[in-house]
């Protein structure tokens, strides 16, 4: 592969040469996705009915945040072993049969949680439906490279990861319509089973993976990634910039929810109304703007170039994080600056999606790509007690000031990393 980008045409529309077939493929995959996040928010958004059930305790009681706390670490750490794994098994198997078996893994698994009635049964079933998840969007990220041409393969990389919103949201929905049935959520949670069908009939083995498995090449050996140059180094610093977006979504941007019920109680709203409109103004008004953020990441790239978007989202996170905390002086001014937070915070999400593929040769490409999204996951979870540590002896403001230096760790990540923008993914 040349080390010098390929001379691009400006003019040219970013969906020129896009068939109906490539616009099929990118729906599926964004569908795949979108029922991935969807069968991650369930617990969260049903959590507060289904433990003191399931734990035979008031809703206030100690164990109900103490195995709310459990069920997600075991969430994390599924992810990181279904995406490692299924990585794997896309780059011997193929991207097609892959992207079935994890759909079935986590759509299949959600809906038995409702026959649980025990935490146990709970914690298993959340390890194995977050295997499913972790391991189809490193694949379906995987495909969606490999099958868009290269003008359009930012854009189409971007529009997959974005569609995240349309999971939580239609998580929300679900959740809210159930109340408090918490089981019916996850017998509803495996209706993408049915997806599966539309992968057989509608969806080609990438003609890409196809070569390289002619050729002898397709491994998909984790061994390999983390043994060879410069493939080591490249998951290596993938897993860090994953790290800090998940690590910072996770201490900062969900942190928009908490700034907006503060600046209430301030202005003299009741607890109670003001933790019902901060949920508002998280779930709608922030996620929105971080959904458009999703969606503009790819444009950045392409203009820019992949490393230097990535460097505009992290010092405007940065930036956004001073702005959120010290600039409003009252609810409707924080209302205003709550989609730029997330635009900024949440935006960079979608270069995983276009970038991570771009890193690795065929023969390694959902398994560099899953490596480093998945693992990067599981290096983000202490952050989950350090930013809570954090916020509660500093005080929100300044201990979010001090999580957004994580972002300039993202910098670092970024340097030993090349280019990509106007190159054709790596064959060999």
């Amino acid at each position: 592969m040349s080390d010098q980008p390929r001379p691009t045409d400006e003019r040219k529309k970013w969906y020129a040469g896009v068939t109906t077939y490539h616009w099929i493929v990118l729906a599926i995959a964004s569908a795949g996705w979108v029922f991935d996040v969807f069968e991650g928010q369930l617990f969260n958004l049903t959590r507060a009915q289904m433990l003191p059930e399931i734990l035979g305790v008031p809703p206030e009681h100690e164990k109900v945040k103490f195995f709310g706390d459990v069920m997600l670490a075991v969430f994390l750490v599924g992810g990181t072993v279904g995406g490692v794994l299924f990585g794997s098994l896309a780059d011997r198997i193929g991207r097609r049969p892959t992207m079935v078996i994890t759909i079935l893994v986590y759509s299949v698994f959600s809906g038995l949680t409702y026959f649980a009635t025990h935490w146990v049964h709970v914690a298993v079933l959340r390890f194995l439906v977050a295997m499913g998840v972790g391991g189809e969007w490193a694949v379906a990220a995987a495909l969606v490279a490999e099958v868009f041409p290269g003008g359009a393969r930012a854009v189409a990389g971007g529009i997959f990861h974005a569609s995240s919103v349309l999971g939580t949201w239609g998580a929300s929905v679900v959740a809210l319509a159930v109340g408090a049935n918490w089981r019916y959520a996850y017998l509803i949670g495996i209706a993408p089973a049915l997806l599966t069908l539309l992968v057989r009939w509608l969806v080609r083995e990438s003609e890409m993976w196809q070569e390289s498995v002619d050729e002898g090449e397709s491994t998909g050996s984790v061994r390999e990634l983390l043994a060879s140059s410069p493939w080591r180094l490249r998951a290596i610093c993938a897993m860090l910039l994953a790290a800090v977006g998940l690590a910072t979504f996770w201490g900062i941007t969900v942190a928009g929810q908490d700034l907006a019920r503060e600046r209430l109680i301030a202005e003299g709203v009741s607890p109670e109304v003001a933790a019902e409109r901060a949920k508002f103004a998280y779930g709608w008004i922030q996620t929105l703007g971080g959904g458009l953020g999703l969606i503009a990441f790819a444009p950045f790239a392409n203009r820019f170039g992949r490393r230097r978007a990535f460097v505009l989202f992290h010092l405007g996170a940065v930036a956004s994080v001073l702005a959120v905390c010290y600039l409003p002086r009252s609810y409707n001014q924080l209302l205003v600056l709550l989609p730029i937070f997330g635009f900024l915070t949440l935006g960079m999400h979608a270069g995983y999606a276009i970038y991570f593929p771009e890193l690795f040769p065929t023969r390694l490409r959902a398994t560099g790509t899953s490596f480093g999204f998945n693992v990067g996951r599981l290096v983000a979870a202490p952050m989950l007690w350090v930013s809570g540590h954090l916020k509660g002896t500093l005080g929100l403001p300044k201990a979010l000031l001090l999580l957004s230096l994580l972002y300039i760790v993202g910098l670092l990540a970024l340097l030993p990393l090349p280019e990509t923008r106007g190159r054709e993914l790596i064959q060999r």
